[in-house]
């Protein structure tokens, strides 16, 4: 590796920070009715990524282990969908700090796209 340039990040650390970020995120929202769905939906999911790869950590079978990488890519998915309708619904100041939230849940969903497709390929 070139001097400068770091290691790519593990998944699992990757998505434990962003379940984290999810956590401040939702602490941060304007208590309403209407938000306390959107926090209970984007908190379940967000941080049910990380929790399905470390599953998939203790799968005794490659099969048990492509379902759990499957579930958490389904995850973030969802989460990426919560995070644009939190978004949409926001008032500016709350709009402007989501970009980066929702650009992490479309790159920890292609990541597991491609490792899921890989290890279908295999």
């Amino acid at each position: 590796m070139k001097k400068g340039t770091k290691e790519p990040e593990d998944i699992r650390e990757r998505t434990f920070k962003f379940a984290l970020r999810i956590i401040q995120l939702c602490r941060q929202l304007p208590r309403s009715d209407v938000n306390r769905v959107l926090i209970n939906q984007v908190l379940r999911s967000g941080t049910s990524v990380g929790a399905n790869l470390e599953e998939a950590l203790g799968a005794h079978t490659k099969a048990e282990f492509t379902n759990s990488t499957n579930i958490a890519k389904k995850e973030a998915r969802e989460t990426n969908y919560w995070l644009k309708l939190i978004t949409e619904s926001s008032d500016a100041r709350t709009k402007n700090r989501m970009k980066s939230l929702i650009d992490e849940a479309e790159e920890i969903t292609k990541i597991l796209t491609a490792s899921i497709k890989k290890l279908k390929s295999t």
